[in-house]
């Protein structure tokens, strides 16, 4: 007998955003980062993926008092670090045909935190041709029109139309799909549900293939130890209208996870070092989070996405 998915999510969520709590100062920016951010995965992607955890674990009022205090300071500390907006508007404002500056302002911006000159660039630029024409993979289409539905802008956009032109929305062949295209697959259901708080957003058809093959591509990935895209894949199950949160997965996750809350991207052996532990396994701690808490709000019972977040103590 195993024991409630929701026990093991909220298990593996808790650890998992403690962990990214108490080694937050390895996202900090060097001193003299500029908007032109000549390595952004370095640390300004981390410092986005862990507010997208943060605002997910208090938009979902899932979770405990711990965890939410966790949550809190890892956007506090994030949004502290972008300068209370500045950076990335002047990033945006320089550089008008990349997305990341709204991409990364959403996390924050589903918490409550704003930048009035920011929220001002984008209602300009999300309307220029140049802008909304720019190149991308359909999944990354998606992701930046749900970033601008976050930040409350008029994009609009056909979500039906957009998800055709996805992998995921030619239903393929199951056995076809590989490593980089069931990340697409799950970035897909991630930007189209905005995190669960849409599931109507997937389509019947979309929503059973997904039930009929998500088990499989679980025990596929987990035959090889592939524990960062096996918790991306839960995450899509809580995402389901009928969502999926089977206990013998969520053990599978919690088996991995270490007494101090780091889960491991794969089987590779983890470092010693803090700051390499961190640098190796923090995207997958994020996710694991995020899963965790998504399962636990769905579990419960809990509307996707209903209950909004108190304004931010540090936010415009």
């Amino acid at each position: 007998m195993t024991a409630p998915a929701t026990a093991i999510a909220q298990k593996v969520a808790t650890g998992a955003v403690g962990w990214l709590d108490a080694h937050h100062e390895f996202t900090a920016l060097p001193p003299d980062t500029t908007a032109d951010l000549a390595d952004p995965d370095s640390v300004y992607k981390p410092l986005g993926e862990s507010a997208l955890a943060g605002s997910l674990i208090l938009r979902e009022s899932a979770a405990g008092g711990k965890e939410v205090r966790s949550a809190r300071r890892l956007l506090d500390y994030g949004w502290a670090q972008f300068r209370s907006g500045d950076l990335l508007y002047e990033r945006q404002l320089r550089h008008s045909l990349m997305t990341d500056p709204l991409e990364v302002y959403a996390h924050f911006a589903r918490a409550g935190y704003r930048h009035e000159g920011m929220d001002r660039l984008l209602r300009h630029t999300t309307t220029l041709r140049s802008v909304r024409a720019v190149e991308m993979f359909p999944n990354r289409r998606l992701a930046v029109a749900n970033a601008a539905r976050i930040a409350g802008l008029d994009y609009h956009v056909d979500w039906a139309d957009l998800t055709r032109a996805t992998w995921l929305g030619a239903t393929p062949e199951p056995w076809a799909i590989n490593w980089l295209t069931a990340y697409s697959l799950t970035h897909t259901v991630f930007h189209v549900t905005d995190w669960g708080a849409r599931p109507d957003g997937l389509s019947p058809e979309l929503s059973d293939y997904l039930a009929m093959w998500l088990p499989v591509w679980v025990d596929i990935w987990a035959e090889v130890s592939q524990w960062d895209l096996i918790a991306e894949l839960l995450i899509v199950g809580a995402c389901l209208e009928e969502p999926l949160i089977d206990p013998e997965h969520w053990e599978l996750l919690a088996g991995v996870q270490h007494e101090d809350g780091l889960v491991p991207q794969n089987a590779e052996p983890v470092e010693d070092d803090p700051e390499q532990r961190f640098n190796d396994h923090q995207h997958t701690a994020v996710v694991a989070a995020v899963a965790g808490t998504l399962a636990v709000s769905r579990t419960l019972g809990g509307a996707p996405g209903a209950v909004a977040p108190e304004p931010a103590s540090g936010a415009p």
